[in-house]
């Protein structure tokens, strides 16, 4: 297995424990688990999603940001408009 292929199987696998947390969210809300425990179900699952979220974005990134930026400025505009635009 490559090492690209490595980090595809471990992005899968936090992207089916995020699924699994909001199935738990969802079983909590269904059983009338009180606020507090779902809220921390939702958390988890935030913290998670934003984790991922920001190693995809870095990929993205180092990977597929423009090469051809001639000013810093320029680089920094890139750099803003990416995440702008995951971040909405």
């Amino acid at each position: 297995m490559s090492h690209l292929s490595r980090e595809k199987l471990d992005l899968v696998n936090r992207t089916k424990k995020i699924v699994g947390q909001l199935e738990g969210v969802e079983r909590a809300l269904g059983q009338d688990e009180p606020c507090s425990d779902v809220l921390q179900r939702l958390a988890a699952a935030r913290g998670a999603i934003n984790s991922l979220m920001g190693e995809l974005m870095e990929d993205h990134i180092r990977n597929h940001m423009p090469r051809k930026t001639k000013t810093s400025e320029e680089a920094a505009d890139d750099l803003i408009e990416i995440v702008r635009t995951y971040l909405k």
